[in-house]
């Protein structure tokens, strides 16, 4: 099978004219979550350490960082960019493979557009082209690639970004071939560094390695030419188990970013549930945490496996535990950046009652459901099965919903007016003579109120 080539061929070669208007208004819903994931995750420690790190090594500095008034070169652009929207774990999420899809691709082509300006309408169809080719080439390999513990949107995050900025720099069918070939040999992340800064650093390094790959290629860089296929390649080595249709069939027919999903809450997807049926009971009873008993859930096995961390000491760890979420659900109401700092992982009364949720395997749940128990002091007992997670494609946010997430993001970083301006940006960044001015009106005026939080 030519897998790669006939990839490579629909990329180069496809129309935007040919997309439908619903999938071109779920890539601005896409970009839109994106940018405000990137800038509301702008001041976290781990950005602030990886620039502390890396930026004297800077080449010219043409690119911004989203949310800052530093600027890098283009390839650490891209890389920070990358890693400062996924560094919530707030960003879009593709639920058939878990892939977030925005990351790998919009960092590297929004960096390249300040060095090589691009129009918007070629910026969002190279940024759907992208996450198309990265979804697909997921789907691929997907369950067995992450049961083997690697990390979907690292490994096939490389692809979109190769794909996408391929697509920006004009390249031939067999320079695309190449470009993906030099995608695949550069494929990695692990999942043993979920709950630890190298988890976001998975999509910043997709998207520098991705643009790298195009870059190369554009200058006739070669590879193999079945990267993706080969008996060597990326999906027989990465992977147990492959279904090359997934990549091939009805190329342009179907679009993956119509699967795509957005977080309303700022930890693992497999979570929201439990987080989703704590709130309500929480809500519906005007629950306090002194009240309860015990709290017991029934899950989906993915939550256990991705988020079953008892004891989380920072807030990067408490994202993949699923205790630490249904314990803030029930105290705080909510999810959020905030209930994922530090110092709530530490407070002692989201400890107590945290030790006092469990969780066990139910096979017949599916990932977006759950089903909570809660336990009062006075003996009552409370219960909600949740059928379709809020966020997911079930009980979809809305647009209005992703602005509000937006704003919320961007508070205590850019002003009222500032959000607002990048907001319309990001809707209408297909009409946009110059897609990098993005990019630079993610930069506040004013220097921002929230600090590097830990």
């Amino acid at each position: 099978m030519d897998v790669t080539r006939t990839l490579a061929r629909f990329i180069v070669g496809h129309r935007y004219a040919d997309v439908p208007e619903k999938v071109r208004h779920e890539a601005a819903r896409s970009f839109l979550n994106w940018v405000g994931c990137a800038v509301g995750g702008s001041r976290h420690e781990t950005v602030e350490n990886a620039l502390a790190a890396l930026s004297e090594f800077s080449g010219p500095r043409e690119a911004t960082v989203l949310g800052r008034v530093e600027r890098l070169d283009v390839m650490l652009a891209a890389l920070m960019n990358g890693a400062t929207s996924h560094t919530f774990d707030f960003d879009d999420t593709h639920l058939k493979t878990v892939i977030h899809p925005s990351g790998p691709v919009a960092s590297a082509i929004l960096a390249l557009s300040e060095h090589k300006p691009l129009n918007g309408n070629d910026f969002i169809h190279a940024f759907l082209l992208g996450v198309e080719a990265e979804c697909r080439i997921g789907n691929a390999v997907y369950p067995s690639h992450y049961d083997v513990d690697w990390h979907i949107t690292a490994t096939a995050g490389v692809f979109g970004a190769a794909a996408a900025a391929g697509r920006v720099l004009g390249l031939t069918e067999r320079q695309m071939v190449w470009a993906l070939g030099i995608a695949a040999t550069q494929s990695c992340g692990l999942r043993e560094m979920f709950g630890t800064m190298c988890k976001p650093f998975h999509p910043g390094n997709a998207a520098r390695n991705g643009l790298l790959a195009a870059l190369l290629a554009a200058k006739n860089f070669t590879s193999a030419e079945q990267g993706i296929e080969g008996r060597r390649g990326f999906a027989n080595v990465l992977a147990t188990a492959r279904n090359y249709a997934e990549i091939t069939e009805k190329l342009g027919e179907t679009w993956e970013i119509s699967l795509n999903t957005y977080k309303p809450f700022a930890c693992g997807i497999v979570e929201h549930p439990a987080i989703d049926g704590c709130i309500q009971l929480r809500n519906e009873h005007e629950l306090k945490g002194d009240d309860i008993e015990a709290i017991a859930l029934k899950v989906h096995p993915l939550v256990l496996e991705l988020t079953g961390k008892k004891t989380p000491q920072t807030g990067l760890e408490a994202k993949f535990s699923v205790y630490h979420s249904s314990a803030v659900a029930v105290i705080h109401g909510a999810a959020g950046e905030e209930e994922y700092s530090d110092a709530v992982v530490r407070d002692p009364k989201v400890v107590a009652l945290r030790d006092r949720v469990t969780a066990t395997v139910d096979k017949a749940m599916h990932e977006d459901q759950v089903h909570v128990t809660i336990r009062l002091r006075n003996g009552k007992s409370l219960e909600k099965h949740v059928e379709h997670a809020v966020g997911s494609l079930g009980r979809p946010m809305s647009d209005a919903d992703l602005e509000a997430k937006f704003r919320a993001l961007c508070a205590g970083i850019l002003s009222g007016p500032e959000t607002d301006r990048l907001i319309r940006l990001c809707w209408d960044v297909g009409k946009l003579k110059d897609a990098g001015e993005v990019a630079r009106a993610s930069v506040p005026a004013a220097k921002p109120a929230r600090q590097a939080a830990g």
